[in-house]
């Protein structure tokens, strides 16, 4: 990473990492790629592996260690300092470098990166290895600026965001520097406007139990699709309770600021026979100021409330339990002075649009506010593109990303 090269360098780290197919489980190359291109680059570097055992303590990992998988997935954090570093704050630029799978619809390899008309195209091009190449490029731009101050800049690539935040929640819970971290900026796609507040999410299974019969005589049987058709309108009328009564300032331009979406329905076993058996896999979304712990007590008595209402004849249930992950919102004060760090760099580099926002999704973000390190998210790319066929991200963003961060992470370590 010579002077003058940054540009260069910048667009050479993303497309490398979106060459490397790293969904769940199989970041390690990734990793251990970018890990020489740092200590190569003069950084420092430190890794780390998620604890299966610690994490199944926490509340957004399933309680069986068995089922998260940590063995072989370093996270890797480069670091540079200025000055004496003792002396000055710590700032840490995050990014994931997992992604899910690529699936149909693309117009040619999505691990195989396409430029065309200052795009990127290729899976995580936009969700979110850009932005972690830009990470990198604020870090390095800080160090070959002129002015002195002291502190240190971390760039972290984690594992396992889609999983639930692996890598990121291990560092929150045990830190992997021997020195403490005072703020956060997550690189994640926000359409280069910062996000103070991320929306938390409730995983669950509804169940219910019928009674089968021959479809011949399917009136001695007790259908639980009919019965789903009044689960099915209370969840519907539970989002919409929520959304008038829940309120926040950062979510009022959404339509639905808590979503509740029946993502998959599992029902029956025989197309002649009544369906005895039905599964409900629902996220509903978690304000900002609420715990997943409370919307889940919320959510169990609406269900029970309907079933009572509704007097089946036949039907057990419902029943609710969690699966998968979970995720607890998170939010920054606007007054935090990496949030207003991050404002000023954005102004001083020709972006206007920088009152803090939320969105209806979570981030690694949360893992760092809960140990209490105010965190910002901020990054190229729109969040639009994030898990879609031909995911494509404007050059132009990652670089107006870089020079924002760089700027932002100027004025916090020198305040």
């Amino acid at each position: 990473m010579e002077d003058g090269s940054l540009e260069t360098t910048v667009r050479e780290i993303a497309a490398t990492l979106c060459s490397f197919e790293t969904t769940g489980g199989n970041e390690a190359s990734a990793q251990k790629w970018l890990q020489g291109t740092l200590e190569s680059a003069g950084f420092d570097v430190y890794t780390w592996e998620g604890d299966a055992e610690r994490l199944a303590s926490h509340p957004s990992f399933p309680d069986d260690p068995a089922l998260i998988d940590t063995d072989g997935r370093p996270s890797v954090g480069g670091v540079l300092e200025f000055g004496d570093p003792e002396a000055g704050k710590t700032l840490v630029l995050n990014g994931h470098v997992d992604v899910v799978p690529a699936g149909r619809g693309w117009e040619g390899d999505p691990f195989e990166p396409r430029w065309k008309d200052g795009r990127l195209t290729a899976r995580g091009a936009a969700d979110m290895k850009s932005g972690l190449a830009a990470c990198v490029g604020a870090a390095k731009a800080l160090e070959s600026s002129s002015t002195e101050f002291d502190g240190r800049i971390v760039v972290e690539s984690v594992v396992g965001e889609e999983e639930g935040g692996i890598g990121a929640a291990a560092a929150a819970i045990e830190n992997p520097y021997p020195f403490d971290r005072d703020a956060a900026i997550v690189a994640e796609p926000t359409e280069l406007r910062p996000v103070t507040a991320t929306e938390g999410s409730l995983m669950v299974k509804i169940g219910l139990e019928g009674r089968s019969a021959h479809a011949a005589t399917r009136w001695r049987g007790a259908s639980v699709l009919e019965a789903f058709e009044d689960l099915r309108a209370g969840l519907e009328a539970f989002e919409r309770e929520r959304s008038e009564r829940v309120v926040h300032p950062l979510y009022e331009s959404y339509p639905i600021p808590w979503p509740v979406c029946i993502g998959r329905l599992e029902a029956g076993e025989w197309a002649s026979s009544v369906a005895d058996e039905l599964t409900a896999s629902v996220r509903v979304g978690v304000a900002p100021g609420e715990t997943v712990a409370s919307v889940e007590r919320e959510l169990r008595a609406h269900l029970e409330g309907v079933a009572r209402e509704a007097d089946w004849d036949g039907i057990a249930g419902p029943t609710m339990e969690r699966f998968s992950i979970q995720f607890e919102p998170g939010v920054t004060e606007s007054d935090e002075p990496v949030v207003r760090a991050l404002q000023t760099g954005m102004e001083r580099t020709g972006l206007s649009e920088t009152s803090p926002r939320g969105v209806t999704y979570g981030a690694d973000s949360r893992h760092y506010v809960a140990a209490g390190i105010p965190t910002v998210v901020f990054g190229p790319g729109s969040i639009e593109q994030a898990h879609f066929p031909e995911e494509t991200i404007e050059w132009e963003s990652v670089e107006r990303a870089t020079s924002a961060i760089t700027e932002a992470a100027h004025v916090f370590l020198s305040s």
